[in-house]
């Protein structure tokens, strides 16, 4: 069974609290109720710049 799904808002602002603010993966990954694992996937994803963004997603599509 896979895990809860979270919006990418969600991500994006979990993302900016370690690579923007400074926090540790752990703990910000404790307070919002997520694994280690997925905070690391998610800045894999969401930490580029945003015209990366734009050719990953189109990639998908």
């Amino acid at each position: 069974m896979r895990g809860k799904r979270y919006p990418d808002e969600f991500k994006i602002e979990a993302v900016k609290q370690v690579t923007e603010r400074g926090h540790q993966i752990a703990d910000v990954a404790e307070r919002l109720g997520v694994t280690s694992k997925s905070l690391h996937n998610w800045i894999n994803k969401f930490d580029k710049p945003e015209k990366q963004h734009i050719t990953i997603d189109n990639q998908q599509d």
